[in-house]
């Protein structure tokens, strides 16, 4: 019984100790799946702290599964450039959570995104992020601007570099 709650304190003692975002310097990368109507993929992003509560970053997205034939490479990816606000300081949040709405820059679209990630220790955790287009670029005649082009949910890992 004392070695599990000697493993339990432990735990906690990490949890306590994991930090979501640090401010200036600070650097996440993420790898998660991304769910949108029609297609699912994969999605990485690295954002890099500039400030107390601001970062910048890329964001790309591959899908790998696309409802119907006929998409190619071109159809299927997307980058983005990101700007997130890193507000969990802001709302009082334990230092393990932080949420960022933001705005995004990418091949297909102007956007935005908000997410949040909670860390268990000081290099691992998990997030969940929206995104939605704001104002779209029409530029297929194959029908296949909405891939990369709506809603789209993505969850994950999130890493402290």
């Amino acid at each position: 019984m004392k070695k599990i709650i000697v493993f339990g304190l432990l735990l906690t003692a990490g949890f306590i100790n994991a930090q979501a975002y640090s401010g200036k310097g600070d650097q996440k990368f993420q790898v998660g799946a991304n769910f949108q109507d029609n297609a699912t993929g994969i999605m990485l992003t690295y954002d890099r702290g500039l400030g107390e509560n601001i970062s910048i970053g890329l964001q790309t997205t591959y899908l790998l599964s696309v409802d119907g034939d006929g998409s190619k490479f071109d159809d299927n990816f997307d980058i983005k450039a990101r700007f997130s606000a890193n507000i969990g300081n802001v709302l009082k949040l334990p230092s393990q959570i932080d949420i960022y709405p933001g705005l995004n820059l990418g091949l297909r679209n102007f956007g935005a995104h908000a997410g949040i990630r909670y860390f268990f220790s000081d290099g691992f955790g998990l997030f969940t992020e929206v995104g939605v287009p704001i104002a779209t670029y029409k530029n297929n005649p194959q029908g296949y601007d909405q891939l990369n082009n709506q809603f789209q949910i993505n969850i994950g890992a999130s890493f402290n570099l």
